[in-house]
């Protein structure tokens, strides 16, 4: 989890919502990835995709049993239908997403059963350090927002 802190930071530094996530198995690092919907022009561009993404091609398969991912926050609907179909076995988080969380926060699609695959999930993994930069990056960006309409007021 502290890789994809670092990852997530590196997503705030560019100006995402600073997430990140790494897919690990066999304890080696298979893949890894931050929000980069904005720069990359994608909006599939969240941290998981991107480290699903690096790792299935490292593995060359699109299939990742006997892995897990670490992501600083919990995976929304479309994250979660990429770890559905990646088979991923294991997923640890760190903040609760309530608004678009789907592991905790809303548990109706993981809890149906229109899916054959089934995972292992922990949520709150160094939860206070992944709740920090979210909220700090959104902080900022409510204060820079708000001196733009100082600015354009005058």
């Amino acid at each position: 989890m502290r890789h994809a802190l670092a990852l997530s930071q590196h997503a705030f530094d560019i100006g995402e919502v600073p997430v990140g996530a790494v897919v690990v198995g066999d304890n080696t690092l298979l893949g890894e990835g931050w929000n980069q919907p904005i720069s990359q022009h994608d909006p599939s561009g969240h941290a998981e995709i991107v480290a699903l993404r690096q790792a299935a091609k490292k593995m060359a398969n699109y299939r990742l049993p006997e892995t897990t991912l670490y992501v600083t926050i919990e995976p929304c609907t479309m994250c979660l239908g990429a770890i559905f179909h990646s088979r991923i076995k294991r997923v640890v988080f760190g903040a609760l997403e309530p608004k678009a969380g789907v592991l905790a926060s809303h548990t109706h699609i993981i809890k149906s059963d229109i899916y054959n695959h089934q995972f292992e999930w922990r949520g709150g993994v160094c939860a206070d350090q992944c709740s920090e930069i979210i909220q700090r990056f959104f902080r900022q960006r409510r204060a820079q927002k708000k001196a733009q309409k100082s600015l354009s007021k005058n």
